[in-house]
């Protein structure tokens, strides 16, 4: 017989492993596992203050998003640098021997230390010896929700891994020079899931291959690599694509894991994971993880990083729930890296911080919420696929259906060029019956933005300029319009599925629909530019890997918004690109007659494009130059005045007008065409020729003219304060981080600025009026209080004598107790 203690004890211990068992069914549950469920997750970093606090940061992340399994942190440092460091305790770690200056060659590339510390790992790691999968980050990343291998759907000889695009050397010659197996070359990094028997066969060849990649200067070239600073900093990536095709490893790719805070989702993804590489922002608030390269925030007890815009205040930044989403996803990264570094200060022995309103939002419930654990859904799980073949689309198919929405951009500076070409843009557009919204691309730095006075001329988004590169210090303001595309996907609230893409020297003559010119996914629409003959010639070859799809299009573009959010990047970085090759900007090259990369961004557009083989339908019956000959019977919907043009001894340049302030200076405009009237009828192409030359300055005039009139001016006079006004009203909404159409219903009906600026006398008025009465009304009712208050106080006088005297020290006492309290009340 068991004794009552003995029985006591093993029910007990039954209890408890029913318990634990429970614990470990839900677990298992929840995310799904099946044995072996042996993860580990590594991570690489330096000695340095600028990885202690990625580490803070992705330390808590792994915490709160309950990754399963154990993490390491791959520590490279030098002897000297071990001395002094301060980190130690900050992850689990596993020291490595450092690789930035590497042994045999004394090349300085700290990079280099993911794929040797990932080596040494597996060479000395008992943790190595007890997994089945590995999950390898970057220090610069938080986590999101569990990353599981098999769940991603990562296979033995399949690892998962997230997309990296700009890795063209997979594409061209890198890759034939570096690996039996170029075919095989994936473009992927930053996120890596896969089984540890691929691990071990890849990590050496991973090594290797970078060692290689390093040592290759002369194929360190932009146009080969796509490193923008041409100087092998992403050799450890091609380290890594190539050493995977050497071992025959095809990876799953996938582009819905991770997001880059400040980009935008997509509809219905859940990314796990943010990678904050990039600079990001929100409203006025912004971080760039390079400004903090030597910041002890770590060890400088209780400071943290500027705390971004609240939830209530990123809800009214957008109204598109994308946009809305990205917002706040870049808001969660800032906000985990800095409840990380709260818990680490605690954790040093830092003195309790005092109350703040962003601390009590951090230990609050709302922000639990907010960053409970994510998990993938079946979007979020989709692989990228091969790009289905384009299909035309058939008149009868969309018979009946409603058109899609569009939304027409063009990019401008804070200029007066620029200003009356946006007047004479805007104009045509409201009479053209050019369907959707429109939106100025406002390119400005802080400096002219203060004094540039033309807000209210379109409904505008506001970019940062990249007039001077912020890395190289070139002078090439066109590059603004690739950049300004790109910012305003990022962060605007686009509502189209169709994107129409303008200059501002262009005046609209008709509606530019994607159903009349058979625009569709895949297949944009364009006018050609015949005289880029960089598409058939080296310089092609040297920027794109699709030399053959290059097209000489350029001017108006249609395009589909999926289409546009892969492509703008790279339109982006081609123009860097072309830009940079100096050695190719003779005239028998790129057409460019000034031979001064001029025309870099129409070949940025071209490449771009090619990369993604987007072939356009060229339509040359849209746009047309004042000057030139039209075809017979074609309505063309847009003049591009971008050359000079004359009829008989009259001529037009917008050169010669471009430090002329046309939209400030009351009633200014361009010397009038000849009257249609004069022209000869001896030859009819000449007349039709010189007709449209009238039509386009004649419609500039009439822009020009009902603009001075909305801004009331007066014969001989100034504007009216109406544009102060404007000016204001765009300050406070910059201010309050909205780079949303701010003028769009105002500017689309700009005959409301006429009416409210002719009632605005009578409003005055009346508000005088109503002053004055309430001041006297107010005057009287203060006599009647007094003279009653005056006739109570006679009557009253005697009565008050005769209680002071009944209760003594009455006074004394209530008077002390209202002075404590601190209560002004009358006796």
């Amino acid at each position: 017989m068991l004794n009552q203690a003995t029985m006591s004890e093993h029910f007990v211990l039954l209890v408890l492993l029913l318990v634990f068992s429970s614990i470990g069914h839900v677990w298992g549950a929840k995310i799904g596992h099946k044995a072996p469920w042996r993860i580990h997750t590594l991570f690489s970093v330096e000695c340095q203050n600028y990885f202690d606090w990625q580490t803070v940061g992705l330390m808590q992340s792994y915490r709160k998003a309950k990754q399963p399994g154990p993490i390491t942190r791959l520590l490279s440092c030098t002897d000297e640098e071990k001395k002094n460091y301060r980190g130690m305790h900050l992850a689990p770690t596993f020291e490595v021997p450092s690789m930035s200056r590497h042994p045999r060659t004394g090349d300085w590339y700290p990079a280099i230390n993911k794929p040797a510390g990932v080596v040494h790992w597996l060479k000395h790691s008992k943790d190595a010896e007890n997994v089945d999968w590995v999950v390898i980050l970057d220090a610069d990343m938080i986590i999101r929700g569990p990353i599981i291998p098999w769940e991603l759907g990562a296979e033995k000889g399949r690892p998962v891994a997230a997309y990296y695009g700009y890795l063209r050397g997979c594409d061209n010659i890198l890759a034939q020079l570096h690996t039996k197996h170029p075919e095989l070359c994936d473009k992927v990094g930053g996120l890596l899931a896969m089984h540890i028997d691929d691990l071990r066969k890849l990590a050496p060849m991973w090594l290797s291959k970078t060692e290689e990649v390093r040592e290759d200067t002369a194929h360190w070239a932009t146009n080969i690599t796509g490193d923008i600073y041409g100087k092998g900093w992403i050799s450890e990536m091609y380290g890594y694509s190539f050493g995977a095709a050497e071992v025959g490893l095809r990876h799953k790719i996938n582009d819905n894991l991770m997001i880059y805070p400040g980009y935008v989702p997509r509809e219905g993804i859940e990314p796990i994971l943010l990678h904050y590489g990039l600079p990001f922002s929100v409203g006025n608030w912004s971080f760039n993880k390079l400004a903090h390269h030597e910041d002890d925030i770590v060890y400088d007890c209780n400071r943290l990083f500027p705390e971004p815009p609240y939830p209530r205040e990123v809800r009214m930044m957008q109204i598109d729930p994308n946009q809305k989403r990205g917002l706040f996803l870049s808001v969660e990264c800032m906000n985990t890296l800095n409840e990380g570094l709260l818990l680490q200060h605690a954790a040093n022995g830092c003195p309790k911080p005092a109350w703040s309103k962003y601390l009590s939002f951090l230990k609050s419930k709302t922000f639990a919420e907010l960053t409970k654990p994510k998990y993938v859904n079946p979007a979020t799980l989709e692989m990228m696929e091969d790009k289905d073949t384009v299909q035309e689309p058939d008149d009868d198919d969309d018979a009946g259906k409603p058109h899609p929405k569009i939304h027409t951009v063009f990019s401008t500076e804070c200029t007066p060029y620029f200003e009356w070409q946006t007047v004479g843009l805007m104009h045509s557009f409201r009479t053209s019956g050019q369907p959707g919204n429109i939106t100025r691309l406002l390119s400005c730095n802080d400096d002219d933005l203060k004094q540039y006075k033309g807000h209210d001329l379109a409904p505008t988004h506001y970019v940062p300029s990249m007039s001077r590169h912020p890395l190289t210090g070139d002078w090439y303001p066109a590059i603004n319009k690739p950049a300004g595309v790109l910012h305003w996907l990022n962060h605007a609230n686009i509502d189209a599925e169709f994107i129409v893409i303008l200059d501002a020297d262009m005046i609209l003559r008709g509606p530019i629909t994607p159903w009349e010119f058979k625009a569709a996914r895949g297949r944009p629409v364009s006018t050609p530019y015949d005289y880029l003959i960089g598409c058939d010639n080296e310089l092609a070859k040297l920027h794109t890997s699709h030399p053959e799809a290059c097209d000489k299009v350029g001017g108006v573009i249609i395009m589909h918004i999926d289409d546009l959010r892969q492509f703008a990047i790279l339109w982006l970085h081609k123009t860097e690109e072309v830009r940079a090759d100096r050695a190719h900007y003779a005239r028998n090259i790129t057409g460019d007659v000034y031979e001064s990369g001029w025309i870099s961004e129409m070949y940025g557009y071209s490449f771009g494009a090619a990369e993604l083989n987007l072939r356009h339908r060229i339509e040359k019956d849209i746009l047309i130059y004042p000057g030139y000959v039209p075809e017979p019977g074609v309505k063309y919907r847009v003049f591009h005045y971008g050359l000079l043009f004359r009829v008989g001894n009259w001529s037009f340049d917008k050169a010669d007008w471009r430090e002329v302030d046309m939209v400030n200076r009351c009633w200014a405009e361009f010397p009038n065409p000849p009257d249609p009237s004069t022209l000869s009828d001896s030859d009819t192409d000449a007349r039709e020729r010189d007709l449209l030359s009238i039509e386009c300055v004649r419609t500039l005039n009439v822009a020009l003219r009902l603009h001075h009139e909305r801004r009331n001016c007066l014969i001989g006079g100034s504007l009216s304060s109406s544009e102060g006004n404007a000016t204001n009203e765009t300050g406070v909404s910059r201010k309050l981080g909205d780079f949303n159409e701010t003028f769009a219903s105002r500017s689309n009906h700009m005959s409301a600025n006429s009416e409210k600026d002719g009632m605005l006398s009578s409003f005055k008025f009346w508000v005088i009026v109503l002053w004055a009465f309430s001041g006297l009304g107010f005057s009287v009712v203060i006599f009647l209080v007094y003279s009653g208050h005056k006739r109570r106080g006679t009557r009253m006088k005697h009565h008050r004598s005769r209680r002071r005297g009944l209760y003594p020290g009455y006074m004394e006492v209530n008077g002390r107790d209202r002075h404590s309290r601190g209560v002004d009340v009358p006796l």
